[in-house]
């Protein structure tokens, strides 16, 4: 399996980013075998970082291609994808749509791999455009959030399109064999909502690839009630940069609970244990990535501020969505989907 690395994609690019191939590799693989991983970026710079990480250049295992450019989180997405052809980004997703390659992980701009993977890799029939989903952890089990920022607009087919991916993905790659899938709503009564959403829910209702579970109000999402949670991509962005900002300030408000006094403290190290497995699930870096669902292949993006752990973790999450066949299965239903839709 190849899976083709944006090394030059992200706040700790490239260093982090090789560091944490290095680590997929050595944890990912038996022996150092049936996983190679092909950096895309400056070859002097990748070689470095791949020096420091105790890396060598290894044919089917580890490969470097040079790429001479580098989209930065300013450019203009589609203006970035068109102009810099040998950027990291774009030379990847390439490799990617030409077969020299299995699955893309970047933590490069999320606007530009939105654009490029779908200029460039393409996406399944019945799917007009990527949807970026993301796990998110609950107080029951952690749910996938779907659209969280790629389209901020959507027309009710695309909602329930996103209720198959996401299902599917569900299903392939965090092993739940019938994924409740729920929309987002100000009421669970079917009559609530726009009318993008009102319809949507009908969609979802008659769609036979979903165990759909109707929808659900805001304030039970962070409960995992639900495996699936669809939404548009601007309600999926506030509700993602929310529950991101809930978390912390929880965080903070219980440490400066347990600082008040000396009592506390001492409290503190009869559940710092608990305490740390709490932070431990609620890091990010945990999944590794957001996948782009859609795409013709598996596009994997990797938070922007992303360490090695966190690149560790999206190469195994790309690795298991090819060797799932998540894309595959997901592509079937969609295209049943669509030929129901066109009957």
């Amino acid at each position: 399996m190849r899976i083709i690395l944006d090394a030059m994609g992200g706040d700790n690019a490239p260093g982090e980013i090789i560091k944490g191939a290095a680590e997929a590799l050595q944890t990912l693989s038996e022996g150092g075998e049936g996983l190679t991983i092909v950096a895309v970026g400056d070859e002097a710079k990748v070689r470095e970082a791949a020096s420091a990480a105790g890396l060598a250049e290894e044919p089917g295992r580890f490969e470097i291609v040079h790429a001479g450019e580098v989209i930065e989180m300013c450019d203009e997405p589609a203006r970035a994808v068109r102009r810099k052809k040998d950027s990291s980004m774009v030379k990847g997703l390439t490799m990617l749509a030409d077969g020299q390659g299995d699955a893309f992980v970047s933590a490069g701009s999320t606007g530009a791999l939105h654009v490029g993977a779908s200029l460039i890799v393409r996406t399944v029939r019945g799917v007009k455009r990527p949807a970026l989903a993301t796990i998110i952890p609950g107080s029951e089990k952690p749910y996938l959030l779907m659209d969280c920022g790629a389209n901020a607009e959507c027309r009710p087919q695309m909602l329930d399109a996103f209720g198959v991916m996401g299902s599917v993905y569900m299903q392939k790659v965090q092993s739940i064999p019938r994924p409740d899938v729920a929309l987002v709503n100000n009421g669970a009564e079917e009559s609530k909502g726009t009318p993008l959403y009102r319809e949507a829910h009908q969609l979802l209702k008659q769609n036979p690839h979903i165990h759909f579970a109707g929808n659900i109000e805001p304030r039970d999402i962070p409960t995992g009630k639900a495996d699936v949670v669809v939404c548009d991509g601007f309600t999926g962005n506030v509700i993602l940069k929310l529950t991101e900002g809930m978390a912390k300030s929880l965080l903070g408000m219980v440490k400066q609970v347990f600082l008040a006094s000396g009592l506390t403290k001492l409290a503190y190290l009869l559940v710092r244990g608990g305490f740390s497995g709490l932070k431990k699930r609620m890091d990010s870096e945990e999944y590794g990535g957001a996948p782009l669902l859609g795409c013709t292949k598996p596009v994997i993006k990797a938070h922007g501020s992303s360490k090695a752990r966190g690149i560790k973790n999206a190469i195994r999450q790309a690795k298991i969505c090819v060797e799932s066949g998540m894309t595959e299965t997901m592509a079937a239903a969609l295209a049943q989907l669509a030929d129901g839709s066109e009957a």
